[in-house]
C-alpha cells in the first residue's frame, strides 16, 4: 500500500469523540443541532466549515453534502475516536414503492461518485448488526423503515430519465450523494457504519415531485433526528 502524506489526526486542543455518535449530512437539518446539543448536554467544537458537538455519550456532526466533504467530515471524526457511526440524511426515491416522507436504510449501493474509489476502490461494506439494530429501533419508536439498494452520484443534475428507470429495473429504490463513499471509508478504517435516510422527492413520475420545501417535511426530518439523539446511547447500540 502506497503512503499517503496527508493523514487524519487529532491535534492539540481537538475534542476526543466518544465512540457512538451521529453524522448527519444535510444543512436544513443543522438549524436545529443548537436545541440538541442543549437537551443532550453536548458542547460545540470546530469541524472544517460544519458543526461538531460532544457529549459523553454520543456525538452529533455535520452538515457534510455531497462524497468528498462528508468523507472528509468521517475521516477526521475517526481519527478523533468515532468507531460506530449512524449517517442521517435524506434520499430521493427511485420507485413507486418508496415514497416520500417515508424513511429508508441502505443495505448496499451503486457508487457513481468519485470518491470511494480511492479507498481500494470499492464499495466496502458497513455493519449488519447496526444496521440491524437501526431499523429495530426505529421500529420500537414507531417508524418503519423500508430497505434496498441506493445510487449514490455527485452530480445531482444529471439523474436522468433513462438512469432512474434502468436502477428502478434493477432494484436500486432509491439515490443520495453520500452514502457508498462514506460505506467505504468505514471498511478501510474498519469501523462500524449504517445510514438511515428521510425520502425527499420523488424521480419516479413523469415530472419530479420534490417534498423537501415542505414545512411539514422539515419538522419531520428535525422529529427522526431528535429521535435518532434520543436512542443512540452507547449502552443500546450493537
Amino acid at each position: 500500500m502506497s503512503t499517503c502524506i496527508i493523514n487524519p489526526t487529532r491535534i492539540k486542543g481537538e475534542p476526543e469523540l466518544p465512540p457512538t455518535g451521529i453524522l448527519a449530512v444535510n444543512p436544513a437539518d443543522s438549524g436545529c443541532f443548537s436545541g440538541l446539543a442543549g437537551r443532550y448536554a453536548l458542547h460545540r467544537h470546530v469541524l472544517f466549515h460544519a458543526q461538531l458537538y460532544r457529549g459523553d455519550t454520543f456525538f452529533l456532526a455535520g452538515p457534510a453534502v455531497g462524497a468528498p466533504m462528508a468523507v472528509i467530515c468521517l475521516e477526521k471524526l475517526i481519527a478523533l475516536g468515532a468507531r460506530r457511526i449512524v449517517v442521517y440524511g435524506w434520499c430521493g426515491s427511485l420507485h413507486p414503492s418508496l415514497a416520500a416522507g417515508e424513511l429508508f436504510v441502505p443495505t448496499g449501493g451503486l457508487s457513481e461518485e468519485g470518491t470511494s474509489g480511492h479507498y481500494h476502490g470499492g464499495e466496502g461494506g458497513d455493519d449488519e448488526s447496526l444496521r440491524s439494530w437501526l431499523v429495530e429501533t426505529l421500529a420500537g419508536v414507531g417508524h418503519h423503515p423500508k430497505q434496498g439498494r441506493i445510487w449514490t452520484t455527485d452530480a445531482v443534475y444529471r439523474e436522468t430519465r433513462e438512469k432512474v428507470q434502468r436502477y428502478s429495473a434493477q432494484g436500486i429504490l432509491a439515490v443520495d450523494m453520500e452514502y457508498t463513499a462514506l460505506r467505504a471509508v468505514a471498511a478501510f478504517r474498519r469501523v462500524s457504519l449504517a445510514a438511515v435516510m428521510l425520502v425527499s422527492d420523488e424521480l419516479f413520475h413523469r415530472e419530479w415531485v420534490p417534498r423537501f420545501q415542505h414545512k411539514q417535511f422539515r419538522a419531520d426530518s428535525r422529529c427522526v433526528l431528535d429521535r435518532l439523539c434520543a436512542v443512540i446511547q452507547p449502552g443500546e447500540v450493537a
